[in-house]
Formats: structure tokens, C-alpha cells, sequence
């Protein structure tokens, strides 16, 4: 019997863009794996199979076709509707199940494509599902094109020269060189695939209609006035000319096939019409109509992949591209974009109009815009990467409401922000009853938590508002980071000087940056003295510094000159209210603090109170623009942004940490046994009992307090000797099946000495719990240390994300816990263990000595490594986790696990 339940059945892209469905071969796929065989070239039959002539067609496409288990593995990569097989990729293993030979077979006409390194990352992924540890190959020393696929692969590839056959051994295992040549060419093959699309040589408006109203009208109109570089058409049975454009009956009647065919007509229509784009060879299409149904939808989809057609939407208000060569503006916004260098991608049509106005009005523009609507196909992740490689845009803004692979997104983000900012407005939607809170990790992991881990992680600047996202734009685009004016560039404290000429609206300023996180410190006794020398009489030159209304230009000139030069701030905030006196001597503030901006390499901004706009940009003849606020909250929060984007730039990228001596053979038995006794979860609802979470969480090095079982008197009376010896204390726990909350069952009894006490509180237990009871843990007392909180969530979209913070029965209460999703670089463990409130509680806090932080941090690689390895793991609850000088570990451990099933997110595939 066949087996292809690890096969993978996806569609992906190849280097030109071109799109190939990839999965398991079938017995019905002989005829085309043949047809694959015999029309190759004599000279590729030599290098594929040694020789030339034979039966070696018919008996490879015999071999490929065979039903498969887990020591033979056959992938087939086909091109648009299934009429021709592209490649064949197929490994079988031998008397080692560890290790496989494999083959790849490329047609003749797709060679240099990607066709073989795409098949054998597909089949890489299987074979690693089937416990295979590393491929072999062996290839004639003149098939360089296999063996370049080979090199080219990412992974470590040992080669043996031996009578004119290079012997080829293949590790499969994953490592960051991997993932790195895996994104590389998702990264090339993406961009491919969207060119027609984004910079599309000619464009069908399909469903545009004569009246005023029509969408597609008005997208007809937005892309004349855009003067769009290409061939522009129309599809209308009922009309001759739209907007001066020639309109065409039917897709099929179109004089030449288009790269973009845009879809405005009712839902109920959208799949016909993609098909009959799909069959004229349309590349791409941009459907704007909204309303489809589930059914609808899927067709649809599938229309685009039969074809290899990319889709943008459905349900979207389109999308434009202002560069010179394109100027395409296929949206029905009321507004064209101004030409620019942000890259904007949005999932809702009216914060693109929002953001589209906003960037326009600070004279910033944009590249590119994408409207994704419901996101059937392009997202956000792919938006990143063309970006990255379009060689225009500079700086990145998204508003997106979901994440289909937020791994592989936090990749291509974290990769793109240290080459320009990313911006995203964190929509912070409540998903209240996503998931019920069934533990304290559950309870802490809010979603709003999960999006912060993942923008922290990568490097993606997250506003609350679209109008903090256009202030922070407006410093980014403008000024240099704060510490950036250094070398080399240092991370900066965030210290700003506030300047003002009214002392009121000054010490707003204050506080609204120190609201903000940043620091107003004060100034050096020296620059105060040249400070109190340099300004009107009456200045008060701490921080802020208050020129006094009579300040002129001159003099505020020179006062930003000094602090600016002092290198005792990052930023300088600038608070200026328009006065008679300046209007009489005709003195302009403003021009002083542009000049400023031009001769300082510090960040500058400027707060007037009185202007309209709640942010402009200073205008000036030349040199480095100044974004102006209205109020003094927006220039703290964009100067806030501006302090973090510089510090994580200034931090090194992170390596991901793995326990020295992980036991996956172990963990990966216990979750199997487990599952497969209660393959649903059981009475106990997937928590596990106390002896398998032990050797759970002795498989990952992660250290608990030691415990013994007890079912009667005697036995917790000779486990509390045993553990904790003549005179000390115990702890007994009832327990039974699915038991979360301990304390608020009073399930709990502690500080117990003593035989007749641990007696007393075994009956006590036993008599309030007999109905349920299984069991009484007993432990030895723990000591006096800091109570801490570690856990896991195995969330369904972003993976697992890690907690750590505060602990005890207040955990919940006090909500003093930091995140990361899994794996943990160094960096993100450093980033758990200070950024809770307690922290100080963990280095010595008023001379108490700090905590083991090295056994701090081996607790929570353990706990990244254990949800990367095991799928099936649900939650992990350790509370409380115990630290002190000597060492860590957890009182208390809880671990759920669930059927679930690897996905892997780096595979290249498309929705």
C-alpha cells in the first residue's frame, strides 16, 4: 500500500518566477514521469543514469511510481494544469534506515530554473520526517550542474573522488547556513513571481463599467491620470471605450496576453473570469471584488495555481507603483500617491488611504503600495522581500491583521530591518475566547503579547495608532538615529534636552518624554555655564532649558549649537511658541533650528503647539529636513521608536542556544506513548502525570525539585524520610488527572514535620479528594529564594512563544512577565531574564546577592528547545520556578501535550 502521508502536496516557485505544484508521485503519473525520461538529451541520459540507451526510461519512471513507504520517497514537480512533469526527486534507503540515496531527475528545458535544489528541499523535509539523518549521491565528475545543485543546497556536503565518480554525503541537518539559502532563493524566485504584478508591462481592467460609480471606472481613470508606462485595456461586452481606453468583449479577445488582469465584477463571476485570464496568459491578477464565499474562494485560488498565476486579494482596494518606469495606480482611490520611497503594504483599503494621505502630505510618497484585502495569495511577507530587492524603497510600513507564517516573516523582517526601517501599526485586536486560559502560562500569553515577541524579535517598530505610525515616519525619514552621529554608532540611553522659549510648555515636553521611556537628565555644569552666558537674561539652563520668550534666532542658534556639540544628550526637542516680540524684529526660530539640523549630526525635532497639522516637516532651502509636532506626546513616542530601532541595530543579531545534551530520542517516546494511550487528551485533558513531565523536562536539562509518589500513609511517611531526612519539612500535593490550580483547590498542604503531621495531611487529602485522587506528591520544602514564573504556549499561528517573570500565586495578578518565541537567540534569553519588573530582584537588588543566572538561562534554552522538538507540546507551567544563589528549580511542573503535526515554516511553498 502507498504511503504518502509525509509527502508534501504544495505549490512553490521557481527562480523565474514560474509556479510548480510539488508532491508525492502517484501510479497515475507514469505516463508523463516517462514522456519526462524519453525526451531527454543523450548527453543528460549519460550524466543521469551513466550510460546511454537501455530500458532506463521506462524502468526509472517504473521505480518512481512505485507505491512508497518510508525507505523510498519519490517527489514530481509539475507545471501549470498537470500536463508535464518538470522533475523527479527520490531517495531510498538501504540497510542503514538512516541514510539515503538520492536522485534528482530535471527536464530538459528547465535546467538552471531551481527545479532540482526545490525538490530536494521538499524532499529533504520528508526524508527528515521519515528519521532519515543525511542523503548520499553519486554523480559522474563531469555532471557539474548536480553537483552545483548540490553545493548550492545550504547544506554540508562531503565529496569522494573515486574512478571518474564524485561520491557525495549529505548531513540533513538544519542549521542557520541553511535557512539562509533557502530564503535567498525564496527571496529571488519571489520577487520573480511578482514582477508582473507590481511592474507589469500591460494591464486589463476586467468588469469596468460606463457609469461614474463603476470601480473598475475608476480604476481606468487612476491609471490614465497615472500615465501608466505600459498597454493599458478594458473588458466590457456592452461597451467600444472607457477613459480613452479600448475596450474588448471578453478576456479571450484581448490583442495580446496582459502581465496584470484586475478583476472588478461580482463576486459570482470572479472564478470565470480568472479562468479565462488564466487560459489568455495573464500572469498575475488583482481582484478587487469582495464578497466571495468559502467555495468561491478556494476555486479561485485554484484557477491561480492551475495557471501560475500570483493574486493579490480579494476585497482590497488595489495597488499602485509610482516609479518612473511603471506609474501604475491601480486603486479606486480618490487621491494618487505621490512618487516617494516607502513601501506600503495594508490589509484594510481605509488605513491605506489613511496612510497614502499622510505620506503624501508630509511630501515622503511611496514606491509601492499593496492593498491585500483578504490575502488569498501575496502577504506582507512577500511585500518585505520585493522591497528588499526593488532597489527604491526605504523605508517599510505595514498594517496587517494576520499572519499566515509568522516565523518566516520574523526572518525576512529581521533581515530587512537592518537595511531600513519596518513599521507596523500593532492592530491589538482582543481575541477573548481564542483559547481558554486553562493554566498561568495561558492565562499570560495574550495575543497582544504574541505580536509584541514577534515585532520585538524582529526589529519592526510597532505604533499604536496609524497617526503614531506617520509621526515616527516623519523622524525616521528625516533625522539620523539617536547615537547614529558617532564612530562607530553607539547605542544610545535615550537622553534628550528639551529647548524651549515658553517653560510651561517646556516641562510638558519633559514629561512626556520621560512618559515615554526616554531620560531628561541633567546638563553638565559646564554647558549649563556657556548655556546661562550665551542666553537672554532670565534663562533657566537646566533641563529643559527655557530661553525666555525674548530669545532671538541668533541667540537660540548658538544655545542649540552648544548642546548639540556637548555630546551630553542623543536628541534634542525643540518647543517653540510663537510670540509678538518675534514677529517684530522679524526673527524666524525655526530657521535656527533647520541650520541646526544641517550643521549637528544629532536627532532633531521641533514642537510648535500652534500649528494645525499634528506633523509637518520644516521646510528648507537645503540640507536635512526637521519634522515639526503639535503636540509634544507625538514627538516623545517618535523619538522613543527612534531610541530602540538604534539600539537593536547596535546589538549583534543573535545566535539561537541549544542545551548541551538535548534527549529527543527520549521526549519524542514519552509524547508518543503518552498520545497514544489518550490520543485525544483523555480525562486529563493532555496534562501529563507527574513522572512523565520529570522525564520530559530531565530530556532538556531543565532542573526541578525532586519528589516521590505516594497512594497510602506509610508511603508518604517514607518518602518525606527519605527526601528530607530527620527534622526537615515537606510538602504534600493531591493530585489527579488534569488537576491545574493547586493552591486555589487548596490542594497544597506545606511545612510539614514530622510523621504524625505528614500522616494528618495524607488523611486530610485523601478525605477531600477521594473521589478523584490518584495520587500525593511529596517534596522536600524548598528554602528561601526569589519565586519565579517559566513556561511555554505552542500558539496555532506564531508557534511557541516562551514567558518568564514573576511567580507564585500572584502571577496572574501582577501580569510581570516578558515573551519570545522560540528558538531563543542569546539575545532574546538576555531579553526574558531583564525585562520584567522583578528583574532587580534577580542581580542583587539592595545588596542581596543575585541569583544563579546562568541556571536561569539553561532553564529557558531548555524550555525553547523542548517546544521547537516536540509539536505536540501544548503548554509547559513551571510555578513556581525557585532561584537563589545556588542554583534553579522548578517547584512546581506542569506539561500539556496535544496531536499535532510538524510544519515546517521554512519550506518554500505558497498558500
Amino acid at each position: 500500500m502507498s504511503d504518502t502521508k509525509h509527502a508534501p502536496e504544495a505549490h512553490a516557485l521557481l527562480t523565474d518566477g514560474r509556479t510548480v505544484e510539488i508532491r508525492a508521485a502517484r501510479p497515475e503519473d507514469h505516463a508523463l514521469v516517462l514522456r519526462l525520461h524519453e525526451e531527454m538529451s543523450s548527453e543528460n541520459v549519460r550524466l543521469r543514469f551513466f550510460s546511454v540507451g537501455g530500458r532506463s526510461a521506462a524502468l526509472a519512471a517504473d521505480r518512481a511510481c512505485a507505491p512508497q513507504h518510508p525507505g523510498h520517497r519519490t517527489l514530481v514537480a509539475y507545471l501549470g494544469s498537470r500536463e508535464q512533469v518538470v522533475g523527479v526527486a527520490e531517495y531510498a534507503t538501504g540497510a542503514d534506515p538512516g541514510s539515503a540515496e538520492v536522485a534528482v531527475t530535471v527536464a530538459d528545458g528547465f535546467h538552471h530554473r531551481g527545479v532540482g535544489t526545490l525538490l530536494l528541499e521538499h524532499l529533504v523535509h520528508t526524508a527528515r520526517e521519515d528519521g532519515v539523518r543525511q542523503f548520499t549521491a553519486v554523480t559522474l565528475a563531469d555532471n557539474h550542474a548536480m553537483l552545483r545543485v548540490f553545493a548550492d543546497l545550504g547544506l554540508r556536503v562531503n565529496r569522494r573522488l573515486s574512478q571518474g565518480e564524485v561520491h557525495c554525503t549529505i548531513p540533513l541537518d538544519e542549521d542557520e547556513g541553511y535557512l539562509t539559502a533557502v530564503e535567498r532563493r525564496g527571496r529571488t524566485a519571489d520577487a520573480a513571481s511578482l514582477w508582473p504584478m507590481l511592474r507589469p508591462r500591460s494591464v486589463a481592467v476586467v468588469g469596468a463599467g460606463r457609469k461614474p460609480t463603476s470601480v473598475g471606472r475608476a480604476v481606468l481613470k487612476n491609471m490614465r491620470r497615472a500615465g501608466f508606462a505600459g498597454r493599458l485595456y478594458a473588458v466590457n461586452p456592452h461597451a467600444h471605450s472607457i477613459e480613452h481606453t479600448p475596450v474588448y468583449p471578453d478576456v479571450a479577445s484581448l490583442p495580446h496576453p496582459v502581465d496584470l488582469a484586475v478583476l472588478t465584477v461580482p463576486a459570482p463571476a470572479v472564478t470565470a473570469s480568472a479562468e479565462a485570464c488564466g487560459r489568455a496568459g495573464a500572469r498575475a491578477l488583482l481582484v478587487l471584488s469582495a464578497g466571495l464565499d468559502k467555495r468561491q474562494a478556494t476555486e479561485l485560488l485554484g484557477v491561480c495555481r492551475r495557471y501560475g498565476m500570483r493574486l493579490m486579494g480579494p476585497n482590497c482596494l488595489g495597488l499602485a507603483n509610482t516609479e518612473a518606469a511603471t506609474r501604475m495606480d491601480a486603486t479606486f482611490a480618490a487621491r494618487r500617491p505621490l512618487r516617494g520611497t516607502a513601501g506600503v503594504a495594508v490589509q484594510s483599503g481605509g488605513v491605506g488611504i489613511a496612510l497614502l494621505s499622510g505620506l503624501s502630505r508630509l511630501g515622503i510618497g511611496v514606491s509601492t503600495f499593496a492593498s491585500l484585502g483578504d490575502k488569498y495569495d501575496v502577504s506582507g511577507n512577500d511585500m518585505l522581500q520585493w522591497w528588499e530587492e526593488d532597489g527604491v524603497t526605504d523605508l517599510a510600513v505595514l498594517h496587517l491583521e494576520s499572519f499566515g507564517n509568522p516565523r518566516a516573516f520574523s526572518r525576512t523582517a529581521r533581515r530587512l530591518s537592518r537595511r531600513m526601517p519596518v513599521l507596523t501599526v500593532d492592530a491589538g485586536r482582543s481575541e477573548a475566547g481564542r483559547r481558554a486560559a486553562a493554566s498561568h502560562t495561558a492565562a499570560a500569553a495574550t495575543p497582544t503579547m504574541t505580536r509584541q515577541a514577534l515585532f520585538t524579535q524582529a526589529g519592526v517598530i510597532a505604533t499604536r495608532s496609524v497617526s503614531e505610525l506617520l509621526d515616527t515616519v516623519a523622524l525616521l525619514h528625516t533625522q539620523p538615529l539617536p547615537g547614529a552621529g558617532e564612530d562607530p554608532p553607539r547605542s544610545p540611553s535615550g537622553r534628550v534636552a528639551i529647548v524651549s522659549n515658553a517653560g510651561g510648555a517646556g516641562v510638558l515636553a519633559a514629561d512626556a518624554c520621560v512618559e515615554a521611556g526616554l531620560s531628561v537628565p541633567e546638563l553638565p555644569a559646564e554647558l549649563t555655564a556657556d548655556l546661562a552666558a550665551a542666553l537672554p537674561e532670565g534663562a533657566r539652563v537646566s533641563n529643559p532649558i527655557d530661553t525666555t520668550a525674548t530669545v532671538g534666532a541668533a541667540e537660540l542658534g548658538d544655545c542649540l549649537d552648544r548642546v548639540c556639540a556637548s555630546g551630553a544628550v542623543d536628541a534634542v526637542v525643540v518647543v517653540l511658541v510663537p510670540t509678538a516680540l518675534a514677529a517684530a524684529t522679524g526673527d524666524d526660530p525655526l530657521r535656527a533650528l533647520t541650520d541646526a539640523a544641517d550643521r549637528h549630526p544629532l536627532t532633531l525635532a521641533a514642537v510648535l503647539p500652534d500649528q494645525e497639522a499634528t506633523v509637518r516637516l520644516l521646510p528648507v532651502v537645503a540640507g536635512r529636513r526637521v519634522p515639526a509636532y503639535a503636540d509634544p506626546r507625538s514627538a516623545a513616542h517618535a523619538l522613543a521608536h527612534a531610541v530602540r530601532r538604534a539600539r537593536w541595530l547596535a546589538r549583534p543579531p543573535g545566535k539561537v542556544l541549544a542545551p548541551p545534551a538535548a534527549d529527543l530520542t527520549t521526549a519524542e517516546r514519552v509524547a508518543a506513548t503518552f498520545l497514544g494511550a489518550q490520543p485525544d487528551g483523555g480525562r486529563s485533558g493532555g496534562w501529563l502525570g507527574p513522572a512523565e513531565c520529570a522525564e520530559l523536562l530531565d530530556c532538556y536539562g531543565i532542573p526541578h525539585l525532586p519528589w516521590a509518589w505516594a497512594r497510602s500513609e506509610d508511603e508518604a511517611v517514607a518518602a518525606a524520610a527519605r527526601l528530607a531526612g530527620d527534622g526537615g519539612r515537606v510538602v504534600l500535593k493531591a493530585h489527579w488527572p488534569g488537576l491545574v490550580h493547586k493552591s486555589e483547590q487548596g490542594a497544597v498542604l506545606l511545612d510539614l514535620a514530622g510523621e504524625s503531621a505528614v500522616r494528618t495531611a495524607y488523611r486530610d487529602l485523601a478525605g477531600r479528594f477521594q473521589d478523584v485522587l490518584s495520587g500525593v506528591l511529596v517534596q522536600p520544602m524548598a528554602g528561601r529564594g526569589v519565586e519565579l514564573f517559566a513556561g511555554v504556549v505552542q500558539d496555532e499561528v506564531f508557534g511557541p512563544l516562551v514567558l518568564f517573570g514573576h511567580g507564585g500565586t500572584a502571577t496572574e495578578l501582577l501580569a510581570d512577565h516578558a515573551a519570545r518565541l522560540a528558538p531563543l537567540t542569546d539575545q532574546d534569553v538576555h531579553d526574558l531574564i531583564t525585562g520584567p519588573r522583578c528583574a532587580p530582584l534577580l542581580f542583587g537588588y539592595r545588596g542581596g546577592g543575585a541569583v544563579d543566572l546562568a541556571g536561569l538561562e539553561r532553564l529557558l534554552v531548555g524550555l525553547s528547545q523542548l517546544a521547537c522538538d516536540l509539536p505536540q507540546l501544548a503548554e509547559v507551567d513551571l510555578n513556581p520556578v525557585l532561584a537563589t544563589a545556588d542554583g534553579v528549580a522548578a517547584l512546581d511542573m506542569r506539561v500539556r501535550l496535544l496531536p499535532r503535526q510538524a510544519r515546517d515554516p521554512y519550506l518554500r511553498r505558497l498558500r
